[in-house]
């Protein structure tokens, strides 16, 4: 069964003009239960006219100074990032799901590393967690920063990422790029392109050192600079990456893969040790939404294939996803998929939650 908690909004401070970011007063009976590794993210729920509606956001902070905070960007026809900018206030109740996602690697004390990272817009956000975490707690690792924005004010955390640069001034360094703003230096203007990733993975970065690059934006972003770093030398096994979904799908690839549903399949799910049996509808074609409009309680965040916040295990039958962007190879060698975008393609299929 998916669990939401109630926690209350200590604090609303304006970032940048489309950006908020929400301090959260957790409950010291929830701080333990809420434990977060730098990158992960929360699902906060909330009901809008009887729609009930869910979104993730990364935590902002160092999770070992026991803070947690998110930022929120207001996007066009938003509903909860809308809310948030213009209506929320300390002390209203978010529910809240506690810390998910795998968007990190475990802080070691002892080791001396060095990460790359690319970011854009409100991408910084699970970005910033690692470098105030990493830079704190691994006195030896290094980190540079390299970020996309439109303009300078539009710069999230920029007050923030200045101080840590101060703070850490021979272990951490930062590249501002700018779209809509020119300056003197012609490769700090525009957007990434395979002839800055060329200059930044010859001059800027030493590839054979670099233990983990990190990239947090748009599809087309990262997976530039993910080919441009693989063409570079690193192993792409150093390289985690996490999209920002815009509830925008490919809808011919969407169509291909329903066209290959089964009929009336019968689906059973596994969730906190009990059975949820169900015949899958004509109305819909994924897992998730068949389950969910039978009356199953199952964990969901973003419906684009990236958070992962729905993965589950296939005991039996077949399904076929229509995307897949949170899912390792080794993970659907074990038969781990996304209910998001699961169609099922056999009569009977089972899947496990509790894993």
């Amino acid at each position: 069964m998916t669990e939401f908690y109630p926690v209350k909004i200590k604090s609303v401070t304006k970032e940048t003009p489309d950006t908020v970011v929400l301090e959260l007063d957790m409950p010291e009976e929830l701080k333990e239960e809420f434990f977060f590794q730098p990158g992960q993210h929360l699902t906060f729920k909330m009901n809008f006219n009887g729609e009930e509606v869910r979104r993730t956001y990364s935590l902002c902070t160092n999770p070992f100074d026991r803070d947690f905070k998110v930022a929120v960007k207001s996007i066009p026809n938003g509903l909860f990032s809308t809310y948030a900018n213009n209506e929320l206030k300390p002390g209203d109740t978010l529910e809240i799901m506690k810390p998910s996602g795998r968007f990190f690697v475990p802080v070691e004390p002892n080791q001396a590393r060095n990460y790359v990272a690319f970011a854009a817009g409100s991408g910084i956000t699970p970005i910033i967690s690692m470098i105030k975490t990493h830079l704190a707690l691994e006195p030896q690792s290094t980190f540079k920063l390299f970020y996309l924005n439109s303009t300078s004010k539009s710069i999230i955390f920029k007050e923030e990422i200045e101080q840590l640069k101060n703070r850490y001034f021979q272990r951490f360094h930062v590249f501002f790029f700018l779209t809509k703003e020119k300056r003197d230096i012609a490769f700090l203007n525009g957007r990434f392109d395979d002839e800055k990733m060329k200059l930044i993975s010859t001059k800027f970065i030493d590839i054979e050192d670099t233990d983990h690059c990190f990239i947090c934006g748009p599809q087309e972003m990262i997976f530039l600079i993910r080919d441009a770093m693989i063409n570079a030398g690193l192993p792409k096994s150093k390289i985690h990456y996490e999209l920002f979904f815009s509830g925008e799908s490919d809808k011919s690839l969407d169509s291909e893969v329903s066209a290959k549903k089964a009929e009336g399949t019968e689906v059973t799910l596994i969730d906190s040790g009990k059975e949820f049996h169900f015949v899958m509808g004509d109305e819909f074609d994924t897992l998730l939404d068949g389950a969910l409009s039978a009356g199953a309680d199952l964990p969901f965040a973003c419906k684009g294939g990236v958070c992962s916040t729905c993965k589950c295990k296939l005991l039996e039958g077949k399904v076929e996803m229509k995307v897949n962007y949170a899912l390792e190879d080794d993970e659907l060698s074990k038969n781990y998929i996304l209910s998001c975008q699961a169609v099922p393609t056999t009569k009977k299929i089972v899947v496990d939650f509790d894993i």
